[in-house]
C-alpha cells in the first residue's frame, strides 16, 4: 500500500475581493474623520436677535443715615431715669431725665411699681411691639434682638414714668435728685454709636461694615458716671440717606435731581434730593447722598436704612454684554470725504505714485461708522487706510495725513453673512446685559442678528456653518 507523500500539501489562502462598497465605507469613514477633527478646531459663531426690552435692576441699598445730633452727658453720677419716650419730641424746658444719686427716687420707683397696674391700652401698646418685630425678624441680623429688648424696656419704663413724675413732683428737693431740662426743642433718642458727627464726605465703604458698628443703648434704672452721655436730640426735621451706588449710574441720577424713595421697613414713598459726595474709584463706587426734609422720626432710632430707589425703568434694544466689542478707527475731517463717480459710494483721494513716479490720486472706498456732527470728523475703516496716507480735499491742493485714531464701542452684524461692527450707544447696562439706542443712523435696529461672543470674531469675516472666513 501506498504511502502518501504529506510534503506535498500545501494551505490554501483565499484571495482578498475588494469591492466597491468597502471603499466608499472606507472613504466614507475617513471624511467623518476629518469633518469631526476640523469641527473641534474652529471656532464657531453663535447669533442673537436683537429685540426690544428692558432691564431688572436691583435699585435696593443699605444706606447710611445721617441727622443733626446733639449728645448730652449726665449731670451728676448716679442711676438714671428718663420721663420722655425715645422718639418724641421735646419742647426747651421740658424734663427730659433725673440723676438718683441717693436711694430716694430708687424706692419711690419699687413703690410705684407694685402699685401700679397695666391698662388695655398699655397692653396694646406692648403688644404691637412685639408684633411689628416678630413681621421685620431677619435670622441674618441678630443684633436686632438687643434692639427689641431695648425697645421693651423702654416701653415698660415709659408706663411707669408717669405716677414716678407726680410723685416726685411731690417731693422735697433733696441733695441726691437732680433734673435735667430740654435746652432746646428736639426728638429725643437714648443712644449712640459714633456716627452722629459724621459727615457725608467723610464716608467710605468701611462706615457701611455693621461687623464693626457698636450702638450703646441707654437703660433708664441704670448707673451713669458724671460726664457720661446719657441722652441726644434730634435739633432738625432735615435729614439725609447716604448710600454707595455704582459710578455709571451717577450721571442718571444726577440728571434726575429728585428721586422717588422707598423704606423697604415700611414701604413709605417720599422724594429725596440727589447729593454726589466722594468716590471709591477702587470698587467703582460713588456716595450718594438722599436729603429728605419729612418722615424722619419714622427712622430716628436706625442708624442702616433700606431704601429702593423707584426710577423709571429704560427700555430700547436688548443686547448681552458678551456682543459688545471696542473697535479702533481712523479719524478723518469731513472736508475729505468725497463721493465716488457713481455718487454711489463714499471715500477718500488718497495720493499715489505711477510708474514714472509721477504723483497722482486715485479713489479708494471709505466705509463710514459714525460721524461726530459737531467736530466734523468721520470714523473710517483702519483696514483701507494706514498711517502717513496723504489725503486730498475735492478740488482743493490742501493735504491731510492720516494719523488720529478713536475707537468705538459697538456689536458684529452678521445679517448680511459677515461680520459688519455696528457702533452702538448703550443706555444703560447691568451685569449681564445692555439696553441700547435704536434706529441710530451708523447702529442697530430691532430684529437684527449680531454675534453672541464678541471675542470669537474677526471684523469682516464671512459667517458659515463651520465658523469664519475672511472676506
Amino acid at each position: 500500500m501506498a504511502q502518501g507523500n504529506d510534503s506535498n500539501i500545501r494551505k490554501y489562502h483565499k484571495p482578498l475581493n475588494i469591492n466597491i462598497g468597502m471603499i466608499i465605507f472606507g472613504v466614507m469613514f475617513i471624511y467623518i474623520i476629518i469633518c469631526i477633527i476640523m469641527y473641534t478646531r474652529t471656532e464657531h459663531l453663535n447669533g442673537y436677535e436683537v429685540k426690544m426690552g428692558s432691564l431688572t435692576v436691583n435699585n435696593v441699598y443699605r444706606g447710611i443715615a445721617l441727622r443733626e445730633e446733639t449728645l448730652y452727658k449726665s449731670i451728676d453720677a448716679g442711676y438714671v431715669y428718663y420721663f420722655i419716650p425715645e422718639g418724641t419730641h421735646v419742647a426747651c424746658g421740658d424734663l427730659v431725665y433725673a440723676v438718683d444719686s441717693s436711694s430716694d427716687l430708687e424706692e419711690l420707683m419699687n413703690e410705684t411699681t407694685q402699685e401700679n397696674h397695666l391698662t388695655n391700652d398699655d397692653y396694646n401698646s406692648l403688644k404691637a411691639k412685639i408684633t411689628n418685630y416678630q413681621s421685620s425678624f431677619d435670622e441674618t441680623a441678630f443684633s436686632t434682638v438687643y434692639d427689641f429688648k431695648y425697645d421693651l424696656q423702654s416701653e415698660v419704663a415709659k408706663l411707669n414714668n408717669q405716677a414716678v413724675l407726680n410723685a416726685m413732683n411731690e417731693m422735697t428737693e433733696t441733695a441726691g435728685i437732680s433734673k435735667c431740662y430740654a435746652d432746646r426743642a428736639g426728638s429725643v433718642v437714648y443712644s449712640n454709636d459714633g456716627y452722629e458727627n459724621l459727615k457725608p464726605q467723610e464716608i467710605t465703604l468701611e462706615s457701611f461694615n455693621e461687623e464693626n458698628y457698636t450702638k450703646n443703648q441707654y437703660l433708664a434704672a441704670n448707673r451713669f458716671g458724671k460726664n457720661d452721655y446719657v441722652y441726644k436730640l434730634v435739633t432738625k426735621e432735615d435729614w439725609e440717606v447716604v448710600i454707595p451706588v455704582d459710578t455709571k449710574r451717577v450721571p442718571e441720577l444726577q440728571e434726575a435731581e429728585y428721586v422717588k424713595v422707598k423704606f423697604m421697613e415700611d414701604q413709605y414713598e417720599t422724594s429725596g434730593r440727589v447729593t454726589v459726595y466722594g468716590h471709591d474709584e477702587e470698587n467703582g463706587v460713588t456716595f450718594v447722598g438722599l436729603a429728605f426734609n419729612t418722615s424722619m422720626l419714622n427712622y430716628i432710632t436706625d442708624r442702616f436704612v433700606d431704601v429702593e430707589l423707584v426710577l423709571e425703568e429704560k427700555t430700547g434694544l436688548k443686547i448681552p454684554n458678551s456682543a459688545i466689542a471696542q473697535r479702533n478707527f481712523f479719524l478723518i475731517e469731513k472736508d475729505y470725504i468725497v463721493l465716488s463717480s457713481d455718487n454711489k459710494t463714499q471715500g477718500v483721494m488718497r495720493q499715489t505714485f505711477t510708474e514714472d513716479n509721477e504723483i497722482t490720486t486715485e479713489f479708494v472706498e471709505t466705509p463710514i461708522y459714525n460721524v461726530d456732527e459737531k467736530e466734523g470728523i468721520y470714523y473710517v475703516d483702519e483696514k483701507v487706510l494706514k498711517v502717513g496716507d496723504v489725503l486730498y480735499r475735492e478740488d482743493s491742493l490742501e493735504t491731510y495725513t492720516v494719523s488720529k485714531q478713536a475707537s468705538l464701542t459697538g456689536v458684529y452684524n452678521i445679517n448680511k453673512g459677515y461680520a459688519d461692527f455696528k457702533q452702538i450707544n448703550v443706555l444703560y447696562d447691568n451685569e449681564e446685559y445692555s439696553i441700547v439706542e435704536s434706529n441710530t443712523k451708523y447702529g442697530l435696529r430691532a430684529y437684527d442678528y449680531i454675534a453672541l461672543d464678541a471675542s470669537t470674531v474677526v471684523a469682516d469675516q464671512f459667517v458659515t456653518e463651520k465658523g469664519f472666513e475672511r472676506k
